[in-house]
């Protein structure tokens, strides 16, 4: 039994997404680890931003919370249970399963010293690491992400981000405006997305005369979302190695936001 760390879920929280991950397989020895504890482990790394090592005592081994951290990364478990909260969540909002608008910005972060894969340097933001591309419907919650070097235009990765949120289906059915900010602008982009998806880009522009924080209609929403993540110290710089993995640990962040919502 572990502790109660704030990182944990509750028995409500887990009752929610508990059928969503993957049975033992059959044959061998039986499993002995609760995926209970095994979940709350992997909150703990991503709310605590500690090393896999770094795990306390009372949770199960290190290397078994990370071996079932990259399978259910490899399999689609974590983006099968992000899909379906995403949808109950909506729903207990008020609103339809699938959204009608979403936001698309971009966020660079630095990345850790050891960190040399897909790394960057941003030269408007002067900074060296990687970018996270993130679309969001207008409650903040996150449709895809995509994180690439920081050295990717904005344009280039809001293409892959969307060709992502497109082949969900069914979940952006409605789908028809993406609301975004004046480093997007362009012809050739605006009717590249028309002529691909049959979305309408939006461009709201930022007041030359105003100073500090202005709420910008709409796309501010994709600020509320970033700053949603720097509740996870995980998150505050990108300490992973795969970009894939920074992708996994969003999701995450998102799983836990929607889950605590809902129970």
């Amino acid at each position: 039994m572990t502790k109660a760390y704030r990182s944990n879920l509750s028995w409500e929280q887990w009752e929610l997404i508990e059928k969503e991950f993957p049975l033992p397989k059959t044959g061998g020895r039986p499993r002995r680890i609760a995926i209970y504890t095994v979940v709350n482990a992997i909150l703990y790394v991503l709310c605590e931003g500690c090393t896999w090592r770094g795990l306390p005592g009372d949770f199960p081994a290190w290397s078994t919370v990370y071996g079932y951290f990259w399978r259910w990364s490899q399999d689609g478990t974590w983006l099968k249970i992000h899909d379906k909260l995403y949808q109950w969540t909506r729903v207990a909002a008020g609103r339809e399963p699938s959204p009608s608008e979403a936001a698309v910005d971009s966020q660079s972060v630095e990345t850790a010293t050891m960190i040399s894969q897909e790394v960057g340097y941003d030269a408007g933001k002067k900074i060296h690491g990687r970018k996270r591309h993130l679309s969001v419907d207008l409650l903040g919650l996150v449709l895809r992400v995509l994180v690439t070097s920081a050295s990717l235009p904005e344009r280039q990765g809001a293409k892959l981000v969307l060709k992502r949120v497109h082949d969900t289906g069914n979940q952006v059915k409605r789908l028809h405006t993406i609301w975004m900010d004046g480093g997007y602008r362009g012809e050739e982009f605006m009717r590249w997305v028309m002529d691909m998806f049959r979305w309408i880009v939006e461009i709201v522009l930022r007041p030359l005369e105003k100073k500090g924080f202005v709420h910008l209609p709409k796309r501010w929403v994709v600020e509320r979302t970033f700053g949603w993540l720097n509740w996870c110290r995980r998150l505050s710089k990108d300490y992973e190695r795969l970009p894939e993995t920074s992708e996994t640990f969003i999701y995450i962040a998102m799983i836990r936001l929607m889950v605590r919502r809902l129970a």
